[in-house]
């Protein structure tokens, strides 16, 4: 623990946001929370620059809400991917305000009403107002994510619901596939200026290279498992992304929309801090 993480809880402690015992214990925890079936990373904010994310996929509803509520104890809105419907509705019982992406599959949890403050923040990032949860804070950054297709909107969603969670500003561009190239054109003004761009592509996989050929940013591509046979469930997508031509195309594994916007809301908090120091230097 940092000293801001030991002053923002003595913060806490002055406000009534926290109790002594509740001090005392997030004092004397260490860097891993013991919730039986879930070790919770409660270090990784400082290391990685954002809190641990869960994955849902085979996890009950009941490991769900303790991780959940664990989370938001320690100050920060969790992130539930890959969840069910069954798993979201077993969460919003205990959870009303949460918002479920039911196209994403994700799950935010908000802060409780006693946790206001939040390091959701990265390290690197500039520091948010005090008394802001998420919603309220400050947007650090720019993210575009584009979509070739709307039947590729399920993993941009993901990615989309992920940058936002990081605290970047989003926009999400759907159906602006190489089938219709002027399309692409279209929309330039929109993520031209972004700070990383996340480009969601089944079939072919080509949208990357084409977006690549048009901007000085990161692209990130996700390819998806959307497509005819010979597509091979996203394998032909992701080859065909791996051997793009283009120099700043990355490429994510198939439909892992989370990682590409977990990586695109990085690269704009990092942008957006060297900007902030840049322009501090030059004042």
């Amino acid at each position: 623990m940092t000293p801001e993480d030991v002053e923002q809880l003595a913060r806490q402690l002055i406000t009534g946001q926290i109790t002594p015992g509740e001090l005392v214990r997030r004092l004397s925890g260490g860097p891993t929370l013991d919730l039986g079936e879930v070790q919770l990373d409660v270090d990784r904010h400082r290391r990685c620059g954002f809190a641990e994310v869960i994955y849902g996929e085979g996890k009950s509803t009941t490991v769900l809400k303790r991780a959940i509520a664990a989370l938001n104890a320690q100050g920060f809105e969790a992130l539930v991917t890959r969840v069910t419907a069954e798993q979201a509705a077993g969460v919003l019982e205990e959870f009303p305000g949460a918002r479920h992406n039911t196209h994403a599959r994700t799950l935010r949890v908000k802060l409780a009403e006693s946790s206001l403050e939040s390091r959701h923040q990265p390290a690197s990032a500039d520091k948010q107002p005090e008394g802001c949860t998420p919603t309220e804070q400050r947007r650090t950054g720019k993210v575009a994510i584009l979509s070739a297709g709307t039947s590729d909107l399920p993993v941009a969603e993901e990615a989309r619901e992920t940058a936002d969670w990081t605290g970047a500003n989003v926009t999400l561009i759907a159906d602006v596939g190489v089938a219709g190239p002027h399309r692409l054109r279209e929309r330039l003004t929109e993520f031209e200026t972004a700070d990383a761009i996340v480009v969601v592509a089944g079939m072919e996989g080509a949208l990357p290279s084409v977006v690549a050929g048009y901007v000085a940013v990161p692209v990130i591509a996700v390819p998806t498992s959307v497509g005819y046979g010979a597509n091979f469930g996203g394998l032909a997508a992701l080859l065909a992304m791996l051997n793009s031509c283009a120099a700043h195309v990355c490429v994510v594994n198939i439909d892992a929309g989370f990682k590409a916007g977990y990586l695109a809301g990085m690269i704009a908090a990092r942008t957006a801090s060297a900007r902030q120091t840049d322009l501090q230097a030059r004042s």
